[in-house]
């Protein structure tokens, strides 16, 4: 098929047959695997899906690759959801999925953060995203990448870095290297909040004004007696705080407000 890039889509197609095949390997799809593709595009991770899997969901907003699909794939094998993906309910396709796709770069953040929400749903993901999104992703505190994405995911996620992509292997070329990453919902949270609301507060103001310190950031929230009482240096920046910290911040005040 013939398909001119659509912008306001952020479409890139993966074009590298080596590169696919490693990326496929990667995931090891099942048979029986209950596998959903976001941004499914000209088929380049579909085709190779659909050659190991009984059937495969996909999540595409773009018509005229839909009505490409629905005349190229074997109707039974492919179900084809026409949305965005930041509207979609995943809850409707099965209990327990598994997710893949290579996403729009332009709104990888918010579909992120949206699959935080089915995270008791989903088996794992994998994706492929902008080269800079996984490095923040991944993230270790006190390096420049880590910040409230990292510590937001990594609440949630196990997450490894698989592979780097070079700009050659789409159509067209992106301006940036990708890298396909591997991220999977923790069976039992290692540092739960109990006031999860509370903590993405804790986190996103802490992030705020990253170059502020945590006495600045955190003002109205923690003062200095909270701070000793958690042996956190009000002086540090959001940066130099680990996943764990920042739940005990948000504990903390749970408990004493």
């Amino acid at each position: 098929m013939k398909h001119l890039p659509k912008k306001r889509f952020g479409q890139n197609f993966l074009i590298d047959q080596a590169m696919i095949q490693s990326l496929i390997q990667a995931i090891q799809p099942q048979p029986n695997d209950v596998m959903v593709e976001i941004g499914p595009g000209l088929g380049a991770m579909t085709q190779p899906l659909l050659k190991q899997l009984n059937h495969l969901h996909v999540v595409e907003i773009d018509r005229d690759i839909i009505t490409w699909m629905q005349g190229y794939y074997p109707a039974g094998q492919l179900s084809i959801h026409n949305q965005d993906v930041l509207k979609f309910d995943f809850q409707v396709i099965a209990p327990r999925i598994r997710v893949v796709g290579n996403l729009p770069y332009n709104i990888s953040s918010p579909i992120l953060f949206k699959l935080l929400e089915n995270t008791a749903q989903i088996i794992d993901m994998h994706f492929m995203l902008q080269k800079e999104v996984v490095e923040r992703m991944v993230a270790a505190p006190s390096t420049s990448a880590y910040g409230r994405l990292s510590v937001m995911l990594q609440y949630r996620l196990q997450m490894e870095y698989l592979v780097t992509v070079p700009p050659e292997s789409f159509d067209p070329p992106p301006k940036v290297e990708s890298a396909f990453v591997r991220c999977i919902p923790h069976a039992q949270l290692p540092f739960p909040a109990t006031n999860e609301a509370l903590f993405a507060k804790v986190v996103l103001a802490a992030f705020g004004q990253r170059r502020k310190t945590l006495r600045n950031t955190l003002k109205g929230l923690l003062d200095d007696t909270g701070f000793a009482a958690l042996a956190i240096d009000s002086q540090l920046r959001a940066e130099n705080l680990s996943v764990a910290q920042f739940v005990a911040i948000s504990n903390f005040l749970a408990a004493t407000h």
